[in-house]
């Protein structure tokens, strides 16, 4: 009985030496984060990570065990070796890819595999591609290529099954019982009352080291659950009463009335959203110089809105939360789910309604993320997407380069009826980084590309704004330009809990701008979400469907700015700073250390806001 029970056991720490061997593969690919990190912190993702290992282990012992026990007590029945080999094999190169995944997915979204990676990657295979594209291919082929080895060579030599039928029905019925037990506790996480959960992973201050311990398939499965299965808020600080409380007092109609910086109410707005054009490209918020000419140029005739940050980290936050003044909803993407955005305002509807010609722009595939349904459903009239551009025009990736859509734009733009409004969403400063032609910072390393695809977003802009000068409704237009999100590069240092991370420009520009407002700078915090209400309010439209929105210009609104990512949030304003990490439920970053009182309060109000905007989405 010993030799058939060490069979199973076998094979069961099998799994979990395969998980350790997946977590040093991940530290040791990001090394270059962890200088400053010691041996017993190393170690300790080891020793935290073992008991969702544990689980997970015990997830996929289930079926070889449970074949084994009926070999056990069907004499007629042999063990199917060969069976259990291959499902073995299978699990082994899976959990390699999503092993390997990791690599290049938390470099550029701060989190392991999710199930709206998993989304991204069916629903835009092309798009997913070519954002893998920044990693290195071959160092990622050789590494999927080793794990896979040592999986298959850690199988051949600790896995072998033994099954001896010499005990009595009994002892084995109380074997069998003892096994499914200790397998359904390993499961489960232990006795405890509450079940295993990613928090109980979490020991460190650094994020990487806690995303290590998390065991890559337990965590991937267990969101694939919650998302298809679960609808229950993850988010719940408050009652609901408390925290619509606390979101409305941020909220509330500020009294007075907004600075008019306009010449006259009906202008033409033209709105760039643009791909990754994070603060720090931007000399005047603090970036290197050299990479945005073109941007400092129109600041100094412009207005430049200075300490903005965007909602979330990717396109499709970044769309519903410019257009639509709807934050960023955690680990989900209001956007991507057709009945839910359906229901979202967008302010083109009330341009639309104002008589208003609208317009979309796109280089690449409108159905990324079903964005295509986002836009046709709102009452944008036109748009104009990657079948409208010849293939000389394209990059091999993601679609026509910004120039040539600027391009197409000015010359669109001269034949719309005014006033007009449309809105331009660039893609050129986007994994793998191509570009047209030559790049302006040379090397092939990725900060240097990213400066280089910064820099030529920069020029396009610069071109299509010289360009719409000799067009007749350039005099009558309002430019309003906006990163979709922020980025990590071109730092190295910026990781996604970071506020840097989130820092973006917001530009208003245009001959309609008085002259006063014209290269002036506005302090006060906000976010993408107040673009909605700051806008409307210029034209004399009301922003009633936009709750979420404020107007930066209104002296009486209040300066704060919520965003947040797949596991965490932040709250801004102009004197502190405060980002949390839901999962591990500990402060990850403090503007002001020592003002304490204000970090809760803005981490109570943050916390209200992760609620609240789940909640609406799980409403919607």
């Amino acid at each position: 009985m010993l030799k058939t029970i060490s069979s199973l056991l076998r094979y069961y720490c099998f799994w979990i030496l395969f998980f350790i061997l997946e977590r040093f593969a991940f530290l040791l690919n990001y090394s270059y984060k962890l200088k400053d990190t010691n041996f017993v912190e190393y170690l300790n993702t080891f020793i935290y990570g073992l008991r969702m290992d544990a689980s997970m282990a015990g997830y996929l012992a289930v079926l070889p065990f449970l074949l084994f026990i009926l070999c056990w007590f069907v004499p007629s029945f042999r063990y199917p070796v060969r069976f259990v080999r291959i499902y073995t094999y299978i699990l082994i190169v899976v959990c390699s890819i999503l092993s390997v995944v990791n690599f290049s997915l938390y470099k550029e979204w701060g989190t392991k595999i999710n199930y709206r990676a998993l989304q991204f990657a069916f629903g835009s295979p092309a798009e997913a591609m070519a954002s893998s594209k920044s990693s290195p291919i071959f160092l990622s082929l050789l590494s999927l290529a080793l794990l896979i080895a040592a999986g298959l060579l850690l199988y051949k030599y600790i896995v072998h099954f033994v099954i001896v039928r010499k005990s009595g029905y009994i002892a084995r019925s109380s074997v069998s019982f003892v096994i499914l037990t200790l397998l359904f506790l390993a499961i489960r996480g232990g006795w405890q009352l509450s079940p295993i959960n990613e928090s109980m992973a979490y020991f460190s201050q650094k994020q990487i080291l806690n995303y290590a311990a998390v065991n890559t398939e337990w965590s991937l499965i267990r969101d694939i659950l919650k998302s298809r299965y679960n609808q229950s808020n993850p988010y719940t600080y408050y009652t609901k009463q408390e925290a619509r409380r606390l979101t409305d007092s941020l909220h509330k109609p500020a009294g007075g009335k907004p600075e008019s910086i306009l010449t006259h109410a009906r202008p033409n707005v033209v709105l760039i959203i643009m791909e990754s054009f994070t603060g720090n490209v931007i000399q005047s918020l603090g970036a290197e110089p050299g990479i945005d000419p073109e941007f400092e140029k129109l600041i100094s005739q412009g207005l430049l809105f200075t300490d903005i940050y965007a909602s979330g980290g990717r396109t499709d936050k970044g769309v519903v939360a410019i257009l639509s003044a709807f934050p960023s909803q955690g680990s989900r993407s209001i956007m991507n789910e057709n009945t839910k955005q359906a229901h979202l305002p967008v302010i083109s509807e009330e341009f639309h309604q104002n008589k208003y010609h609208t317009s979309f722009y796109y280089g690449g595939e409108s159905q990324f993320f079903n964005m295509r349904s986002y836009i046709l459903s709102h009452n944008y009239q036109k748009l104009v997407d990657k079948p409208s551009f010849d293939w000389r025009q394209m990059s091999d990736k993601w679609g026509a380069y910004d120039g040539a859509v600027y391009t197409r734009m000015v010359k669109d733009l001269g034949t719309h009826a005014q006033p007009f409004f449309s809105t331009f969403l660039t893609l050129t400063n986007h994994e793998p980084f191509q570009l047209p032609g030559a790049p302006h910072f040379p090397g092939k390393d990725t900060e240097n590309k990213f400066r280089s695809t910064a820099w030529y977003a920069d020029s396009c802009l610069g071109a299509f704004i010289e360009n719409a000068k000799k067009e007749s409704w350039y005099k009558n237009t309002l430019f309003i330009m906006v990163a979709d999100h922020g980025h990590y590069l071109p730092r190295t240092d910026v990781e996604i809990h970071d506020p840097a991370r989130y820092h973006i420009p917001l530009l208003f520009f245009g001959e309609v701008i008085k002259p006063e407002y014209r290269g002036r700078k506005i302090e006060k915090t906000g976010s993408q979400n107040d673009i909605a209400a700051t806008l409307l309010h210029q034209l004399g439209m009301s922003s009633s469907r936009y709750p979420w929105s404020k107007d930066l210009l209104n002296p009486s609104s209040p300066g704060f700015a919520f965003f947040n990512w797949e596991h965490g949030l932040g709250m801004a304003s102009n004197q502190q700073i405060v980002t949390y990490g839901t999962t591990g439920q500990q402060i990850l970053y403090q503007k002001a250390p020592a003002n304490k009182a204000l970090s809760r309060h803005l981490l109570r109000l943050g916390k209200a806001c992760m609620q609240e905007v789940y909640q609406q989405y799980i409403e919607y």
